[in-house]
């Protein structure tokens, strides 16, 4: 399911050694959903905001005091200019994806994502730019092949008409290869001090009772291309272990957790295993052994699951802010949907390019 929710969510795996850096614009259009505005634009950069647009306020504005020494106003002026145009055009967008999929009345959206990463070792770059509609793909773009790739009979059209756009295609992969990538080492510069710094994370060994797991918590490390694992004799473990998704702390920072199962290891044979971390930018490694009376269990200390479950539900409600909302208005959309047999009218899909000055401004792409 294509939602800004599950895309801000997504944690990409990152090699320890290398970091890869992202740009990611969300922007959300919507009809009919009362208190909550027609358009929303969110940027990040390493999955930290770096600004936000909205329909009710018609200002772009940076969520990063660090962002206004990267422009002047006139680079603001500019972008909000682009959203403002934007708007108009998605709305015509969800009428005309409307009568293409023969729908009427009732809660509609469509999203669009558009975002470049970085390889600061390497220097490779990646660029994606996909769009759905009513909380499903509708068409996205194939760096590989520099087409776009239409997952349902409705997005044919859009499909056959956008490939036949050369400069379109040319635009996009401009933007995707040159401009984002560009415009991100900028903002990375200008926000040195809290997007390129390294936080190494506080490691816990947690266990509810004598047959239960052993559980390896690393939290407070930053930033989030990271990997913790379980080792027994200097050797990686893939067997009898799990190993958790990086999830956000409340103060930005990230955590994650890697479980053991103990119940067949003997006691003597518990210091053969150890829990490692590894975080990019930092070369050696933080071991934890796995000793008896280093673990903490509820026997010694009330430490409970339901706690640590709370914590995780929290840290990943704060992250969610703006793309919770948006969830909603999908889940809103699900009851309320009126699916019919599909139309033939064509959808308007105007890209939002914020970016680095005027040679971002959004391309004509109507259908």
């Amino acid at each position: 399911m294509f939602t800004v929710l599950s895309l801000l969510l997504l944690t990409a795996a990152h090699s320890a050694t290398a970091r890869i850096h992202s740009m990611r614009y969300f922007t959300t259009a919507s009809s009919q959903v009362p208190n909550f505005p027609e358009l929303v634009v969110v940027g990040l950069v390493d999955e930290v905001q770096i600004d936000y647009y909205d329909s009710n306020t018609k200002k772009l504005e940076p969520k990063q005091d660090w962002m206004l020494k990267e422009t002047d106003s006139l680079y603001w002026k500019r972008q909000t200019q682009i959203a403002l145009r934007s708007q108009e055009v998605y709305k015509h967008n969800i009428e005309t994806a409307k009568k293409r999929f023969n729908q009427t009345g009732g809660l509609h959206i469509v999203q669009w994502m558009q975002g470049c990463e970085w390889d600061d070792e390497t220097g490779e770059v990646n660029g994606y730019d996909q769009y759905g509609y009513n909380g499903e793909d509708f068409i996205s773009w194939d760096m590989e092949t520099e087409t776009w790739i239409a997952p349902t009979p409705q997005s044919v059209i859009t499909k056959l008409k956008w490939d036949q756009d050369k400069a379109l295609l040319a635009y996009i992969k401009n933007y995707l290869l040159q401009e984002c990538p560009s415009f991100l080492k900028k903002i990375l510069e200008h926000g040195r001090s809290s997007l390129l710094r390294t936080e190494l994370p506080r490691i816990s060994l947690l266990q509810k009772s004598p047959s239960s797991p052993v559980t390896c918590l690393a939290t407070g490390f930053y930033p989030d291309s990271a990997m913790l694992f379980w080792r027994k004799d200097g050797e990686d473990l893939h067997e009898d272990v799990y190993r958790g998704e990086v999830l956000p702390n409340h103060d930005g920072t990230f955590q994650m957790s890697a479980e053991l199962k103990v119940s067949s290891i003997s006691p003597e044979d518990w210091r053969r295993y150890e829990c490692v971390f590894q975080i990019s930018g930092v070369k050696e490694d933080i071991v934890t052994k796995l000793d008896e009376d280093s673990v903490e269990s509820n026997r010694a200390k009330p430490i409970s699951v339901t706690t640590i479950i709370i914590i995780i539900i929290a840290a990943v409600v704060a992250l969610a802010g703006v793309s919770a909302v948006i969830g909603f208005i999908v889940y809103r959309w699900k009851k309320a949907q009126s699916t019919s047999p599909a139309g033939t009218d064509p959808v308007v899909l105007e890209p939002l390019r914020p970016g680095d000055g005027g040679s971002n401004s959004p391309s004509e792409t109507s259908s």
